[in-house]
């Protein structure tokens, strides 16, 4: 039986919030409660936004509160900093190339939003696959032009999955989702690509982030079965968020971890009040997270926003 393996992935761009805590405390409570392993991944692919002095801060914040990992972080090397493994996804991109699923694109975004095409509900477009048919000699002279991103045609094919805290969820590919971008045109790698690189290479069998990125999963999927990896369990959780319902925002630092660890100097009330907040314990008393740990079940945690504790906000003010 595979040893289960969860992970926390943060993209060093600022402080953490409150809600990347929270992430980071049930996708740990979710793997410890089993026994098994956890690794810190720095997901810093745009190494100009993700300065290694952040990733550093995180781990820093992360032992503060009590978070411990297997593998991974600092100690790890640069086995664990996305920006180090280029030539990793260069291996899962030539996969690609080599069945033909790839195309350059030289749509640029203005292009893309200004174009007639259908979007999603949350208002993102749906790629109509103009760049897909071009010919050789149409691609030769783009690029004279511009460079092209790179992306992976999908299927008409509806991806199915059952979500360890949202429940079922599909998605069409072609019809909600259209060609997307494996590289950018400046050569970095997308997301998409690179975190299935590496959970499927690090053995990640849960991953556990935010309700908002449930929409990217069907594309992820497809990606672990080309690559034939298999497909973690995924829990999509609630976002947490002011009490007036605006999301948390590193760019507004609200409430990061430097505001926190001044307010309360020890973890255990913050725990503790935000157990309480995910339906985990019936009361905000302090309490450790390997305390959680014991008695960690999926179905406390609500599949709504969770508004953030008024005792933290009132804390944080009155400081």
């Amino acid at each position: 039986m595979t040893q289960p393996c969860g992970r926390f992935a943060p993209t060093p761009s600022g402080r953490m919030h409150l809600g990347n805590i929270l992430c980071a405390m049930l996708s740990w409570l979710s793997v410890r409660s089993k026994g098994g392993r956890y690794i810190l991944r720095i997901e810093d692919l745009d190494a100009e936004r993700c300065p290694r002095r952040l990733a550093d801060q995180i781990e820093d914040d992360l032992r503060w509160f009590g978070l411990d990992w297997d593998e991974g972080g600092s100690d790890g090397g640069d086995a664990w900093y996305q920006s180090c493994r280029t030539p990793i996804y260069e291996h899962y991109e030539e996969i690609l190339r080599g069945r033909g699923l790839l195309y350059p694109c030289f749509c640029s975004r203005a292009e893309l939003h200004a174009a007639q095409a259908p979007h999603r509900s949350d208002g993102t477009y749906v790629y109509a696959g103009t760049c897909r048919n071009l010919t050789e000699e149409q691609i030769r002279e783009k690029r004279k032009q511009r460079g092209a991103a790179t992306r992976l045609i999908v299927p008409d094919e509806t991806i199915r999955f059952t979500d360890g805290c949202q429940g079922d969820y599909e998605e069409n590919l072609a019809r909600d989702c259209g060609d997307f971008i494996v590289r950018r045109s400046d050569g970095v790698f997308a997301y998409q690509l690179a975190v299935v690189a590496d959970d499927g290479e690090m053995g990640v069998t849960e991953v556990v982030r935010g309700q908002d990125l449930i929409g990217s999963t069907a594309r992820q999927i497809y990606l672990y079965r080309l690559f034939g990896f298999p497909v973690p369990q995924f829990y999509h959780i609630p976002l947490l968020t002011a009490p007036d319902g605006r999301r948390l925002s590193k760019r507004e630092k609200d409430l990061d971890l430097g505001v926190l660890r001044g307010v309360f100097g020890t973890p255990e009330p913050i725990i503790g009040m935000m157990a309480q907040a995910c339906g985990l314990r019936e009361t905000a008393q302090p309490v450790t997270l390997a305390e959680l740990a014991e008695d960690f079940d999926w179905t406390r945690i609500p599949t709504h926003d969770i508004a953030l504790p008024l005792e933290i906000l009132h804390a944080a003010s009155a400081k």
